[in-house]
This record gives structure tokens, sequence and C-alpha cells, in this order.
């Protein structure tokens, strides 16, 4: 789904309230929203809303994307932010409407519960940056801007995604510097091979802490949905070590749907030290060979999730993961 120049994008908070409490951070996103991309951005109620509103009201903010997906003005939507229960809108969303009125839908971190849950019912939605944690920061990586700028605004046939030469893992006190970036560091480990072949399949995944919430309810697809898949996942500025990562593998593993799925791959582990990442790949590598007696299909240490910049991943299109070029190929949806 393309947004032309002139688009006009509404801004939502399904999570909690950053956006009130950090006013500078969040109109810097709006700022380069407006400058590098020229939309029109719309700032929807919820992103004046303290985090204590949004979390006692869950209907307030689905009723909220609703009206969005209703409004034919609108062309996109991004949140401002992530949070901890977005689950909670989801028995509150009018799927049929929703589904009758497509429209690009981006996020990350805690927006998997509900960009997961509308992709299983048909909705192609977008894993990428957020108003306030990443496109607030786009700035400073002009590269990235650029290929951001592609992906969103350009009609391609097809896109790549290549890693970038540096990154982040978070940004300076949003008390103090609104939109400011930690120190870059050289990007040596992206791209981390462990499969024998090309991966081609349709994304699925997220934040994999957000999945461990919907892991056994109405809102986890059936086994067959994996058929296919390349699962991505990435860790929050939460930190749940290599062990605690491990268990939750482990779990997709029991389930039966790492035989099912075309491969795996991770997002770059945020605030990860040397050692903790190298545990990561060795206990995950060992689910593989050890426990499930069968060839690795994994690549690790890629630009999306908590770090930035970020590449913006598509449920329901077909991607190619090229393990010799290091690209991400994905086909027009």
């Amino acid at each position: 789904m393309i947004l032309k120049k002139g688009s006009k994008v509404a801004l939502i908070s399904p999570s909690n309230g950053l956006s009130e409490m950090f006013p500078d951070v969040f109109e810097s996103g709006v700022k380069n929203l407006e400058t590098f991309f020229n939309y029109e951005v719309v700032i929807c109620p919820s992103c004046t809303k303290s985090t204590e509103f949004l979390y006692n009201n869950p209907k307030f903010r689905a009723e909220e994307i609703n009206n969005v997906f209703a409004d034919t003005t609108i062309d996109g939507i991004i949140c401002s932010i992530g949070g901890y229960e977005s689950v909670r809108i989801l028995d509150y969303l009018d799927i049929e409407l929703i589904l009758n009125n497509p429209k690009l839908i981006m996020g990350f971190s805690d927006s998997t519960s509900f960009l997961t849950y509308l992709n299983i019912l048909g909705l192609k939605t977008y894993y990428g940056h957020s108003v306030m944690a990443g496109l607030a920061q786009l700035h400073h990586f002009p590269n990235s801007l650029d290929q951001v700028k592609k992906y969103l605004t350009t009609d391609w046939e097809e896109f790549e995604w290549t890693c970038s030469d540096e990154y982040v893992d978070g940004y300076k006190d949003w008390f103090v510097y609104p939109s400011e970036v930690l120190d870059p560091k050289a990007n040596n480990q992206c791209y981390e091979v462990f499969s024998n072949k090309m991966m081609k399949g349709q994304l699925w995944g997220g934040c994999i802490e957000v999945l461990e919430g919907l892991k056994g309810t109405k809102y986890w697809p059936a086994p067959e949905f994996f058929d296919g898949k390349i699962l991505f996942f990435e860790t929050s500025e939460e930190k749940p070590t290599p062990d605690q990562v491990g268990y939750m593998i482990r779990n997709y593993a029991t389930q039966g749907l790492l035989n099912r799925v075309e491969g795996i791959v991770f997002g770059r582990c945020k605030d990860y030290t040397n050692d903790e990442y190298n545990e990561l790949k060795r206990i995950i590598l060992n689910i593989f060979e050890i426990e499930l007696e069968i060839a690795p299909k994994v690549i690790f240490n890629l630009d999306f999730g908590h770090t930035d910049p970020k590449w913006i991943l598509p449920y329901g299109v077909d991607v190619e993961f090229n393990c010799e070029s290091k690209t991400l190929v994905i086909k027009k949806d």
C-alpha cells in the first residue's frame, strides 16, 4: 500500500500515553512525517490522553481504530509508540468494518497484538516505525530515511532492504533530549545466517514477549496458518535473557510450528552484550539441531525491532531472504 505525497495519515495511541507525557518527542515524529514524507497528519484524540486514561478505557482505543478505518479520507495509520496491554482492545475491534476498508497500519512492539490478529484475518499490516520510536529519530539516519521514503511513497515492483552500517541501542533521556539517539555502534554482525537456502514465504511475528501473551487465546492462529511462514522475532527494552527467549522458542517447537515454517529471523536484541548474543544463538541452534534434529533455518541480528535504524516488515506479502547477498527482497503487495 503506497502513501503518496499529500496522503492523510492518522496517528493513534493504542497502548499508552507517552505521546502526552513526552510531547516534544511526538512532535519530532510529526515534523518528520510532514517534512520528509509530505503527509497530511491527523492527530487522533488518544495521542493527547494520559497512560492512566488509556489503560482504563480499552474500548475508547479500539473505537478510535474503527473510526479511522471507516474514514475514507484517511490513507494510513501509524501508532505513536508501543506499550504493554493493547491485547485488551482486540475484543472491541469491528473486524468486518476494518477488513472492508483496508489501509496501511504500522506499529511495533505492543502493536504486535493487533497487527498479527488483523493479519490472521486477512489484512496486510506492517511492523516498522512508530511516531516516537523510529520516525522521530529518522533524520539521524539519512540512508535509512531514503529507504523508508522509497518503501512508503514509490510504486515499486520489488523492494530490497539492506543492512545499515551502524545502529543505536536506544535514545537519550526524553526528559532532556526529545529525539536524540545514543552514540552509534558499528553494525558488524548484521545478517548472521544459519541456513543452507534462500528463505521464501510470508512474514508473521513481532515482539516475542507480546506474542507470549497471545498463545493459547482465540487470537492465536491454527497450526496450519504457519505453513510456509517466515517467523520474525525481536526483543523489547525489557531485555528477556537468552534462556527466556529459548523457553519461548521451545514452545513453538513443542507446538510443532518450527517444522512447518520456512525459517526464523531475529531482529537485533536491544542492549545485549556479545556474550548474551552468542548464548542466544547457541540456545536457538540447539533447539533445531539437538532437540528437533533438523537443520537450522535461522538468520540473526537484522535491522528491525527496538534498535535503530529499522526496516519495515509486511505481514501477508511474499518476501525472500537472500542468504548469499544478505538482503531482504519484498514483492509488490
